[in-house]
C-alpha cells in the first residue's frame, strides 16, 4: 500500500495547532502573572518598602496603588498604626534599691523612615526585641537613679514623665514615636517593704501619741475654763447678795428650793426684818420637835 501524503501534512499540521495553542496559552499565562505582579495595593495605615534585586529603594509607598517591576521586586508592608507591647525593666535607685517595673509603650513607625527601619532593624519584631526593650530599659535606669525608691513610688508621676522623655529621645532617632507609656507593675525588694511596714506602723504610733497629748492638753484647758467660769459665778453672786436687793436672792432661792421638793414645808426656813439691809435669819424646821 502506498502512504497518503495528505493525511501526513494534515496530522502535522493539526500537531503544529496544538503545540501554537499551548505555547500561546503559556504565554498568556506569564502575561497575566508578570500583569498581576507589575503592581501592588497599600492599605490605609500601611506603608511599603520596595526592594529590587535585594536593593531598597528610598521613598516609602504609602496608600494607593503603585506600579513595580514584576519579578524581580519585593515589598515589605509595614504597619504604620499603634502598636502596644508590654516591655519589663529592671534598675538600683539613687538608694541603691533594686526597682523592677513594667511598661506598656504605645509606638508606631514614622511614615518617613520606614525605609531605613527596613535596612536597619527588619521586621516588627525585630524592633520590639532590639530596639525598644533595650531602650526601654536603659530609659528606666536613668529615671529610677534620679530618685530614692521611696520616692519612686510617692512621686510616680514624676518617674513617667523622666521616663517618657529618656525613651522617646533614644527612640525618636530609630524612626519610632512613643505616643503613650504606662507603668503596668512597679515592685521593689522585700527588704524595703519590711521597712515600709515598719515605718508606716511607727508613724501611726507617733500620730496617735500626738493625738492623745492633744487631747489631755484640750481636757486641761477645759477645765481651767470650768474653774475659771465657777469662781467668775461665785465671784458675781457675792457682789449680788451685797449689793441693794441681795435679800431678794435669797428668799427666791428658797421659794425655788421649796417648789422642787414638791412644795413640802422646807426643813431651812429663811426669815428677815423690814429692813432691806438685814441679815436673814436661817433655821432647820426638822430640828422643831412634832407636837401630839
Amino acid at each position: 500500500m502506498r502512504e497518503n501524503p495528505k493525511g501526513d501534512t494534515t496530522l502535522r499540521n493539526q500537531q503544529f495547532g496544538n503545540w501554537q495553542t499551548t505555547i500561546l496559552g503559556i504565554l498568556l499565562g506569564i502575561l497575566v502573572i508578570i500583569g498581576l505582579n507589575a503592581f501592588i495595593i497599600i492599605n490605609p495605615g500601611q506603608a511599603g518598602v520596595i526592594s529590587i534585586l535585594g536593593k531598597a529603594r528610598d521613598g516609602a509607598l504609602l496608600e494607593g496603588i503603585h506600579l513595580k517591576p514584576p519579578l524581580i521586586s519585593v515589598i515589605d508592608v509595614y504597619d504604620l498604626t499603634v502598636q502596644k507591647f508590654e516591655v519589663p525593666a529592671e534598675s538600683s535607685t539613687k538608694d541603691l534599691q533594686n526597682l523592677s517595673a513594667r511598661f506598656a509603650i504605645n509606638f508606631r513607625l514614622d511614615p518617613s523612615q520606614v525605609v531605613e527601619v527596613r535596612r536597619k532593624q527588619g521586621t516588627l519584631e525585630n524592633i520590639v526585641s532590639k530596639i525598644i526593650a533595650p531602650q526601654t530599659q536603659e530609659a528606666f535606669k536613668i529615671a529610677a537613679a534620679k530618685r530614692t525608691v521611696e520616692e519612686a513610688i510617692t512621686k510616680r508621676s514624676e518617674l513617667k514623665e523622666d521616663f517618657d522623655n529618656a525613651l522617646g529621645d533614644r527612640l525618636d532617632k530609630y524612626g519610632i514615636i512613643v505616643l503613650d507609656t504606662s507603668v503596668v507593675d512597679l515592685t521593689f525588694s522585700p527588704e524595703f517593704a519590711r521597712a515600709v511596714e515598719e515605718k508606716q506602723i511607727a508613724e501611726q504610733r507617733a500620730q496617735r501619741a500626738v493625738y492623745i497629748a492633744k487631747e489631755a492638753e484640750q481636757e486641761a484647758q477645759a477645765e481651767i475654763n470650768r474653774a475659771k467660769g465657777k469662781a467668775e459665778a461665785q465671784r458675781l453672786l457675792a457682789e449680788t447678795l451685797k449689793a441693794q436687793g441681795g435679800q431678794l436672792v435669797l428668799q427666791k432661792e428658797a421659794i425655788e428650793a421649796w417648789k422642787t421638793g414638791g412644795a413640802q414645808m422646807p426643813k431651812v426656813l429663811v426669815m428677815g426684818d423690814k429692813s432691806q439691809s438685814s441679815v436673814p435669819f436661817i433655821f432647820n424646821l426638822g430640828n422643831v420637835p412634832n407636837q401630839q
